[in-house]
């Protein structure tokens, strides 16, 4: 990708505003669905479970699409890529906005993946690029002030536009953000020069990908539906995804111009940083789908009450991240990062004692405090993994983690709300075996919702059912503070010394 470095808008602020507001909107979009889950299923008619697949199907279309942006925008010009892409994006959102049944909006929610995976890197390309060398520090903290910011918003804002208007405003907000992020951008760099150049395509390990990763997404997502491996569509669809990922793997590693550079895994950091900052991602993701729709479908929260409740964990990212990027360089980054990871931890195991009497101030509190992991997770962790690679493969280190950090929480989507529901099962069923009407518990406990009836057994099997998902929910938690508690052993298996980076890594969101 060429830095035209000499060209500078008319106005460095409006060009800086329309490159940010479209990454505003893209990574608004990862997060404002998640409180809307329960009523967008509701209203089409489909499970919790299949409701996940709004949010798996942008996601791993969005990480498909990473490694083609760098393709694209040497093919096509990195301005010319921008707009389209955020042209497309918002009529991709319009699309979503009058789906009227779940295919259709799994469908548009897939374009939608796929057009915003340039919108991130040609937004942080064209702000290094417009900004001069001594102050290119400042826009790109600035583009992870944003990144941080849309994450709060998203729930929020989810939560608000669902309760007081419906679902499809939450994907009509777009049209207007990028209509005018368009036009800003067009106006000021439509005379910043165009540097093309006409590069092969690995179409053998693009194609390879989709099948690979396509087939596994869509065995995650129907496997329970499915009885998993009793079932023949589960059964074929994994043999094409081992078969597309084995091709991929040997593919990428013989190519001349591989579509994910996979020999960057032979440098030690970058192979430890990339796994903590998967798993770390996957863990953070999950957290922020179960909670929404547990305060919702079981704690009888309202989409606004549940946003509101889950947005704190946005709010020390932003106070703390100018300084972890500005002093990170002074310490260990493995310190800063096994700090992240603990403060992730004692979130989740806090949220393990969580009962159905938590109130609402404990549970803003627990993801407020959570945040102190979060505003120190990034930019140790993309510092720690770029630190070992030689300066030319930087750009491919990075795009090659932003993607799998994108596969890993979309994922992580569906293997959560997996474990979710069959953990709910499960206590649900034991809980049942354990009633019978011979059982005076049983009996106190039907005589105290109005005797033996029909009616008194749907009231109890509807307490059965919340105190199972109260029990998954601990479970998923516990699970969930292990692995975090493993990441802080993980991390110190890399080897100083760390180049913080602090101007890529800390916009790396």
């Amino acid at each position: 990708m060429s830095h035209n470095a000499s060209f500078t808008p008319p106005s460095l602020l409006m060009a800086t505003i329309g490159l940010s507001l479209a990454t505003f909107m893209q990574v608004l979009d990862t997060t404002i669905a998640n409180v809307a889950l329960p009523t967008i299923s509701g209203n089409l008619g489909v499970s919790s479970e299949q409701g996940t697949w709004v949010i798996t199907s942008f996601a791993v279309s969005n990480a498909i699409a990473l490694p083609l942006t760098g393709w694209l925008s040497r093919r096509f010009g990195e301005v010319k890529l921008f707009l389209w892409a955020t042209l497309l994006f918002v009529l991709a959102s319009f699309l979503c906005g009058v789906s009227t049944s779940m295919p259709e909006l799994i469908g548009f929610r897939v374009l939608q993946g796929l057009v915003a995976g340039p919108l991130y890197p040609m937004t942080q390309t064209l702000l290094i690029a417009v900004y001069p060398p001594a102050r290119r520090g400042m826009a790109l903290a600035l583009l992870a002030m944003v990144t941080v910011v849309a994450p709060i918003a998203g729930p929020i804002l989810g939560g608000w536009i669902t309760d007081s208007y419906s679902w499809p405003w939450i994907f009509f907000i777009n049209v207007p953000i990028g209509i005018f992020a368009v036009m800003v951008v067009r106006a000021q760099l439509k005379k910043r020069p165009v540097v093309t150049s006409h590069q092969p395509m690995d179409y053998v390990g693009l194609l390879s990908l989709i099948v690979g990763v396509g087939a596994l997404q869509i065995i995650l997502d129907k496997g329970n539906d499915l009885d998993w491996f009793e079932s023949n569509f589960i059964l074929i669809g994994t043999a094409i995804s081992v078969i597309a990922l084995a091709v991929f793997v040997i593919w990428e590693m013989t190519d001349k111009h591989p579509v994910v550079n996979l020999r960057l895994f032979a440098h030690r950091n970058f192979r430890i940083g990339t796994i903590v900052l998967v798993l770390g991602y996957a863990g953070f993701f999950g957290i922020n789908l179960i909670l929404p729709q547990w305060l919702q479908t079981q704690m009888g929260y309202t989409a606004t009450w549940a946003g509101l409740a889950v947005a704190p964990i946005g709010i020390l990212p932003v106070l703390m991240s100018p300084f972890v990027g500005k002093y990170a360089h002074r310490l260990d980054l493995r310190l800063l990062a096994g700090l992240a990871f603990l403060a992730m931890g004692l979130s989740c195991f806090m949220r393990a004692s969580f009962t159905h009497e938590v109130d609402f101030q404990h549970i803003a509190m627990v993801q407020l405090f959570m945040g102190i992991g979060v505003a120190l997770f990034f930019m140790p962790t993309l510092s720690i993994l770029m630190s070992d690679l030689p300066p030319h493969q930087i750009a491919d280190g990075a795009g090659l983690a932003t993607f799998l950090r994108t596969l890993g929480g979309s994922f992580a989507a569906s293997l959560t709300t997996w474990i979710w529901i069959r953990r709910a099962d499960q206590h649900h069923a034991y809980m049942n075996e354990s009633m019978s009407v011979y059982d005076s518990a049983t009996r106190d406990a039907l005589d105290t919702l109005g005797g033996a009836g029909h009616k008194a057994y749907a009231q109890l099997d509807q307490i059965l059912t919340s105190q199972a998902y109260m029990m998954s929910t601990v479970d998923y938690f516990t699970l969930l503070g292990w692995m975090f508690m493993g990441l802080i052993l993980l991390v110190w298996l890399a080897r100083p010394p760390f180049m913080a980076k602090a101007g890529p890594a800390a916009s790396g969101h």
